[in-house]
């Protein structure tokens, strides 16, 4: 068996082609298109890097992207008075936080500022307690992403066992609650858990969410299973690997994203969604 290779990318240009169709409908009824706020803080080159590349994705869509640029010395009540100002602000839709901050500064001091309604990566926790309910609430990007492929492989999840490798607030505990809602039957796992491979190879559906190259073998895939691959590691020289052994994996399964081209592109896309999402909401 090889299985079918999902593309994560031409995926994320049909989010965005859908995200650009709303943005369109938000300026009619609004007057005015989304707008989205970054908070970069410091110099860390990643975080330039990755900001650069949503900012080119908002104006792709129309949305109006701007960046909050901070030095490293900025002290955490200066970045909690942006926040706040942002929060407060009517033509604010949506407030990114781009991490890591600095070290010394609490991230989750700042994370719990920013006004829930415009909590675009949904990791607040007024956001994260509705989605536990089972009520309308702004998801994590990259869980949405996860559902989103599955989605369009047809996957019908009723019924099947699902096992999150990884229990993160980013990913592994939102998507678990996503999974939920569909009626699967959803075990976590994580560093502590026994027997690890054998729990994997139990599941219908795979999700690894645990930053840890190649940790999933694909003899732990069963025959036929779904893996979902958000892990973004680099090795040693430099390539760009999952949490799962993808080349052996594919052998053993129905369906496998890559690394890269899978989930990647849906987290921003659904970065997108959510601003917009977010501002249809608080503006309704």
């Amino acid at each position: 068996m090889t299985a079918i290779i999902l593309d994560g990318k031409a995926v994320g240009a049909r989010v965005r082609a859908e995200v650009a169709e709303r943005v369109l409908r938000f300026r009619e009824r609004f007057g005015r298109v989304p707008g989205l706020h970054v908070v970069l803080v410091g110099d860390d080159p990643a975080s330039h890097v990755y900001v650069r590349n949503k900012e080119r994705a908002a104006r792709d869509v129309g949305i109006d992207s701007v960046t909050h640029r901070l030095a490293a010395e900025a002290s955490q009540a200066e970045v909690l008075a942006l926040v706040d100002r942002l929060s407060a602000d009517p033509q604010v839709d949506g407030i990114l936080l781009q991490m890591p901050l600095p070290k010394g500064m609490d991230e989750k001091a700042v994370l719990d500022r920013i006004a829930p309604a415009k909590d675009v990566d949904g990791l607040h926790p007024w956001n994260a307690g509705l989605l536990a309910s089972g009520r309308p609430a702004l998801v994590p990007c990259t869980p949405q992403g996860c559902m989103r492929l599955l989605d369009e492989a047809g996957v019908e999840l009723r019924g099947l066992h699902a096992v999150v490798v990884g229990r993160s607030i980013l990913v592994g505990k939102p998507v678990a609650q996503l999974l939920l809602e569909r009626h699967a039957t959803v075990t976590i796992a994580h560093s502590r858990t026994h027997d690890l491979p054998g729990l994997c190879h139990s599941a219908d559906v795979v999700i690894a969410a645990v930053g840890k190259a190649r940790l999933i073998q694909g003899d732990w895939v069963k025959p036929g299973a779904v893996v979902i691959d958000v892990g973004t590691n680099r090795t040693e020289d430099g390539k760009l690997v999952g949490d799962v052994d993808f080349e052996a994996a594919k052998e053993r399964a129905r369906i496998i994203t890559p690394v890269p081209g899978g989930v990647g592109p849906l987290t921003i896309a659904f970065l997108l969604s959510n601003t917009v999402v977010a501002g249809e909401r608080r503006l309704a």
